[in-house]
């Protein structure tokens, strides 16, 4: 069997944990910051888990991660 390609675009945004779990970074961090909130912005900061719906699909963008 051939290697399988990772996916460019997903090896950048997101990371596996030990156990498995799909990381990434939240959206709306980049730009029109001034009317958010502190607070707002500082749980932006955090890393999140992927919802399962999309773990399968990530998974396989990803093989060798």
């Amino acid at each position: 069997m051939p290697k399988i390609k990772t996916h460019s675009g997903a090896k950048k945004r997101f990371k596996l944990t030990k156990n498995g779990k799909v990381i990434r970074a939240h959206a709306n961090k980049r730009h029109i910051l001034n009317k958010k909130t502190t607070k707002r912005k500082r749980g932006l900061r955090q890393n999140a888990v992927t919802d399962k719906t999309n773990v399968a699909q990530v998974k396989r963008l990803i093989p060798y991660k």
